[in-house]
């Protein structure tokens, strides 16, 4: 290598040290997809002494942070952060420069979705500078977190299933009641229709045939 290079012959120096055995994916998801990936040690160790002999050095600079709270589907909170992060790749050699802005994503169920979502960012800053090949999944770390689907409001359509058969009994069981004393319909069937939106207790169906005349009321 030279002993004088700026900050892009350095990068393609490191780009090219790196094409002869790239980083192999050594690592496995252990938690529901199994796919081989690259941890950020596995980067770290292999640029840092490419690097160093170089004379490249990375300089990180986080611009903004942004973090959101979910529930796992087991229940329990999960926090999502997302970094953007820039990245001066400076020559030691006469000091220029090259800015690189990546983001980084990661979550976790305790403090470390931070640290996490920089670690990615670092990592696919070095994967799309340097050239360095990915297939498959393009993964933020080594965990899968499975998150519960977020609630909905009930639509209106919804919300009036939910309340039809006590709200329709309170409207209509004078009305209902009136029917069936004058014999227009039938206890039982009156019974029928509600068993349509629900079951029908025996309290009330006892109540429902006691407005039904009997023979001694008829014979009266």
């Amino acid at each position: 290598m030279s002993d004088k290079m700026n900050v892009y012959q350095m990068i393609a120096a490191v780009s090219a040290e790196l094409s002869a055995e790239g980083i192999s994916k050594d690592r496995t998801n252990t938690q529901g997809q199994g796919y081989k990936f690259r941890g950020i040690d596995d980067v770290y160790n292999a640029l840092s002494p490419i690097m160093s002999a170089t004379g490249l050095v990375v300089l990180p600079r986080m611009v903004s942070r942004d973090m959101t709270e979910h529930l796992s589907a087991a229940g329990k909170p999960l926090f999502f952060v997302v970094v953007e992060a820039e990245f001066d790749f400076v020559s030691s050699h006469d000091s220029t420069k090259h800015t690189v802005k990546t983001f980084g994503e990661a979550m976790d169920s305790g403090d470390k979705a931070t640290n996490k979502a920089m670690s990615a960012a670092y990592k696919y800053a070095a994967f799309q500078t340097f050239c360095i090949p990915t297939e498959g999944d393009n993964d933020a770390d080594a965990t899968t977190h499975n998150v519960a689907a977020k609630s909905k409001r009930p639509t209106e359509s919804a919300a009036a299933t939910q309340k039809t058969a006590e709200d329709e009994w309170k409207e209509k069981h004078l009305i209902w009641k009136r029917s069936i004393e004058s014999g227009t319909k039938t206890a039982q069937q009156l019974i029928n229709y509600l068993k349509t939106s629900g079951p029908v207790s025996q309290e009330r169906e006892a109540e429902i045939r006691s407005w039904e005349a009997k023979d001694d009321d008829i014979n009266q």
